[in-house]
C-alpha cells in the first residue's frame, strides 16, 4: 500500500530531463529542412529577380494569368511593363507578375 523508494526516485541517465534526447535530432531536422527547402526556394527567387529586372523593350514575356505578350516600353525606375497581347490590346503589368522571360524572338515553348 506504501510507495516504496524504488517507484518514487526519477529515472536517471539524463541530465537534461529528456530535453537532451529530443535536442540534437531537432537540430538535424532544421538543417535538413534548410537545406531542402529554404535555400533552394531562395535562389529561385533571386534569379527570378534578376530575370524581371532584365525585361526589355522587345521581349516577349509570360504573365502569371497565362498570357503571352510582346514589351512596348519597359523602365528600370518603373515596377510595371506595357506589354502587347494582340494588335488591338495593349495592356500594363506589374513587373512581378511576370512569370518568364523568353527572350527576343524565342519562338513559344509546346508541349505535346
Amino acid at each position: 500500500m506504501f510507495i516504496t523508494p524504488a517507484f518514487a526516485q526519477a529515472a536517471g541517465g539524463d541530465p537534461l530531463g529528456g530535453a537532451g534526447g529530443l535536442l540534437f535530432p531537432m537540430l538535424i531536422m532544421i538543417v535538413i529542412f534548410y537545406f531542402l527547402v529554404i535555400r533552394p526556394q531562395q535562389q529561385r527567387a533571386k534569379q527570378h529577380r534578376e530575370m524581371i529586372g532584365q525585361v526589355r523593350r522587345g521581349d516577349t514575356v509570360v504573365t502569371s494569368s497565362g498570357f503571352v505578350g510582346k514589351v512596348l516600353k519597359a523602365s528600370d525606375t518603373s515596377d510595371e511593363v506595357e506589354v502587347e497581347l494582340s494588335d488591338n490590346l495593349r495592356v500594363r503589368v506589374v513587373k512581378s507578375t511576370l512569370m518568364d522571360v523568353r527572350g527576343k524572338g524565342e519562338a513559344a515553348k509546346e508541349t505535346a
